[in-house]
């Protein structure tokens, strides 16, 4: 991993900066920027960062009441590199490169409330049972022009004209924004992203691109929060905006995060599979864990105010806790195709999530699920908005409670990081309640 590190570096003189690098709870890249020449620091253990670096609300403050702000000093946790092959950022006036670190303390326990800890401690469970996760996501996010007080569909720079029709799965629409997904596409590549394929979506300016599946969910998970913070950048290259809000337009379409995963053996072979189309008891106790934990865990999915603007029947975001095959109007499918490739696609978590946190629900259910041989329900046959199913939780405060109080999310995440995102949405919820909107104004200031 050092030798890795270091030959990087010696081959590109150019880097003249880092990137000292970690995940907050919500998804955010936080650290130091530092000269090339002190590299040494970050395989060293030398970077030091507070442990409330990863327990801050969306708008970089302090989380009141902490444990880890006044009651500890405000100390510091001593942050190491993962091993994640370092990025270039190409997209900025100077060479420079991003280090992934994680967090851990002094005699080097891993930091329990540090997000990619989380997942890491599920992939852990996994490799004891002999079992490892191959996982996939798709990922939806808008192009905007910025120009404004408020986002607008971008303009072509073919036709010059600003995106006025809704226009899935076009090709012409992909063609235009050429410019901009060639260079998505050439950075990833350089930075051993894999990604597949990318089709227009329904909203204006809205995108899907599809990863490869790959059968290390950490890595997954680090190239999700890699590939979103260089789609913005690129797309400010190209004059755009990038967001991946989960609705970022009231009237339009939102944007989710959809995982595929499938469960290989010691040998190789996909646990999902009995030769059958509707997949092994494995595959069965999966869903049912996953079926069984989808509400508690629903912060995690959906982990903002205005994620639940994309809760919306008939949208293709699910609201209820059901599951079938070939059925995109449920929360779980079970896509058809070959049975070597049997596997299930959770479909509630949004753009706006943090990867490593949905992933860790993802598997963390479906582990439960086959641990405790869990059965689901029968699967949803037609149009699940019209099912009699238990529903998700459709307002944010009834999410963070929903976690707080959950009887198996501590089987998924430790005490620690359940209590600093439990504290950090309260913070964030009660600033929501506290700000008055100019919509609100202009609706009720001189009439009632």
């Amino acid at each position: 991993m050092a030798s890795d590190y270091t030959d990087w570096l010696a081959a590109r003189p150019e880097i003249a900066s880092l990137f000292a690098c970690l995940c907050d709870l919500n998804g955010t890249l936080r650290g130091k920027w530092l000269p090339a020449d002190q590299s040494s620091k970050l395989l060293g253990g030398g970077i030091r960062m507070p442990f409330s670096t990863l327990n801050v609300d969306i708008w970089g403050a302090d989380i009141e009441g902490s444990q880890f702000v006044y009651e500890t000093g405000d100390a510091d946790g001593v942050c190491t590199y993962t091993g994640r092959p370092l990025v270039a950022t190409d997209w900025m006036t100077r060479p420079g490169a991003m280090a992934l670190l994680w967090m851990g303390y002094e005699d080097g326990a891993p930091f329990l409330g540090d997000p990619r800890r989380a997942l890491a401690a599920i992939c852990e469970r996994y490799a004891a049972a002999g079992l490892k996760p191959v996982v996939a996501g798709e990922f939806e996010f808008y192009l905007f022009d910025p120009s404004g007080r408020s986002p607008m569909p971008p303009t072509s720079p073919v036709s010059g004209e600003r995106l006025n029709a809704h226009n899935a799965i076009s090709i012409s629409e992909v063609q235009h924004f050429e410019g901009f997904l060639n260079d998505v596409y050439d950075y990833c590549r350089d930075q051993e992203i894999g990604l597949d394929t990318t089709i227009s979506e329904y909203g204006f300016g809205q995108f899907e691109v599809s990863m490869k599946h790959i059968d290390d969910p950490l890595k997954a998970a680090d190239d999700a929060i890699l590939f979103k913070h260089m789609v913005r950048a690129i797309a400010r290259k190209h004059g755009f905006g990038a967001t991946f809000m989960a609705k970022p337009y009231g009237e339009d379409s939102g944007s989710g995060l959809h995982y595929h995963v499938s469960l290989l053996d010691r040998d190789g072979e996909n646990v999902f599979d009995d030769g059958s189309l509707e997949g092994s008891e494995t595959l069965q106790h999966a869903v049912g864990g996953l079926l069984t934990t989808m509400q508690e865990c629903m912060l995690t999915f959906a982990p903002h105010e205005n994620s639940y603007r994309r809760f919306q029947p008939g949208t293709h975001s699910p609201a209820s806790v059901g599951w079938g095959y070939e059925n995109r109007t449920a929360a779980v499918r079970i896509p058809g195709g070959a049975g070597k490739a049997r596997r299930f696609e959770h479909r509630v978590a949004g753009a706006d999530a943090n990867p490593y946190l949905v992933l860790a629900s993802i598997l963390g259910g479906a582990l439960l699920g086959i641990e405790r041989k869990l059965t689901p329900p029968p699967p949803v046959d037609g149009n699940a908005y019209d099912a009699e199913l238990p529903a998700l939780p459709r307002e944010w405060g009834a999410a963070i409670e929903a976690f707080d109080a959950g009887s198996h999310v501590g089987d998924i995440f430790s005490p620690t990081l359940q209590r600093m995102l439990v504290d950090c949405k309260r913070q964030e919820l009660q600033r929501f309640r506290q700000t008055v909107t100019e919509f609100e104004h202009q609706t009720y200031l001189e009439v009632v």
